[in-house]
């Protein structure tokens, strides 16, 4: 399960509207029949269209100045594992969104308890991914790509009469180029804007700065999960818990689903990598044997080159250690793998 939190984008042409991000995330909407839409949900009810969220969202941002981020939105993608173990299931995603903003609204630091009835947000399914310019596969296709638009330029210039050359040599060479990149799907080059295969369902939820009364700020962008400052000549409770919020989004989801995580899916195991590379590995080195074998096959799948998972701490050579550090976090980051 990979989930980020990230905040409304403040730049030069900075709109202080939600409306831009909703007409984000109603892109694969484009085209499509209105009985074939997908329509926001929140916590109580579905069917919610595009214009009430946007209403909504930018109606709740009292005291709040030009340049602070009226909303945040989270992403919650699940791994293709955890995709296949429920069916890929629309309503089933949708149930555990609602579970997940129960434990977001928990993970707050405040005088009064927040609950989910306290947050203003609005998510909505997306069933397609699409490669970007981060993902492996499309940097490794890289330098076949720039050496076949460097010959497409080439026999464009010659059917213009700008250069001389011949064209179906030059085709010729695309061809080959395309045959030799090393990542294909469906027997085309991988780039950046293809849409992945497999399941690939996620949510996303654009969620409002501000509670729902429009009065109190819910920011998960605090720096500290739990402090307390003074506010009027009072000592008030602040801060968002955001280890609290992903370990729980986790056992959220394994409880609800009965689901069970192998080590390199859980976020203990991305802490580790992070911040103790060497722990990451000795806590693989210890897994007994079938779970070791299905972290192998795991990381396989996330197109980590794993040959064999050493047996003993003096097999772990530094320089092999991190270079598979590197790979994994490459496939976190594209969101290969669901850790």
């Amino acid at each position: 399960m990979y989930i980020a939190i990230t905040r409304q984008h403040l730049g030069d042409n900075y709109n202080g509207s939600a409306s831009d991000f909703v007409k984000y995330l109603e892109k694969e909407n484009e085209g499509k029949a209105p009985e074939d839409r997908e329509l926001f949900f929140n916590q109580t009810e579905n069917d919610i269209d595009a214009q009430r969220v946007i209403a909504e969202i930018d109606a709740n941002t009292a005291k709040l100045s030009k340049r602070d981020p009226k909303f945040y939105s989270i992403m919650v993608s699940p791994s293709q594992a955890e995709l296949k173990h429920i069916g890929n299931e629309p309503e089933k995603l949708k149930q555990y969104t609602r579970e997940l903003m129960k434990t977001y609204a928990a993970s707050f630091y405040r005088d009064k308890e927040v609950s989910v009835k306290d947050v203003l947000y609005f998510a909505k399914l997306e069933r397609e991914r699409t490669y970007s310019e981060k993902d492996k596969k499309v940097k490794e296709n890289q330098a076949y790509a720039s050496k076949i638009l460097e010959l497409q330029h080439q026999v464009r210039a010659i059917k213009e009469g700008r250069e001389q050359g011949d064209v179906p040599k030059i085709q010729e060479k695309i061809q080959a180029l395309e045959r030799e990149a090393p990542h294909k799907q469906n027997g085309k080059r991988i780039v950046t804007g293809m849409v992945k295969e497999g399941h690939q369902s996620h949510i996303h939820i654009i969620v409002s700065r501000k509670d729902i009364t429009n009065s109190h700020s819910l920011s998960p962008g605090s720096k500290f999960r739990t402090s307390e400052t003074i506010l009027n000549g009072e000592k008030v409770k602040q801060g968002f818990d955001r280890d609290r919020f992903y370990r729980a989004a986790e056992k959220s989801f394994d409880k609800q689903f009965s689901y069970r995580r192998n080590f390199v899916e859980t976020y203990h195991a991305r802490n580790l990598l992070d911040k103790d590379p060497k722990q990451f590995f000795a806590a693989l080195l210890g897994l007994p044997t079938n779970e070791k074998q299905a972290a192998r096959q795991l990381l396989f799948k996330a197109g980590i080159k794993v040959p064999s998972i050493p047996t003993n701490k003096a097999q772990l050579a530094y320089k092999a250690m991190m270079q598979l550090k590197k790979g994994i976090g490459k496939a976190i980051e594209s969101g290969s793998i669901g850790i």
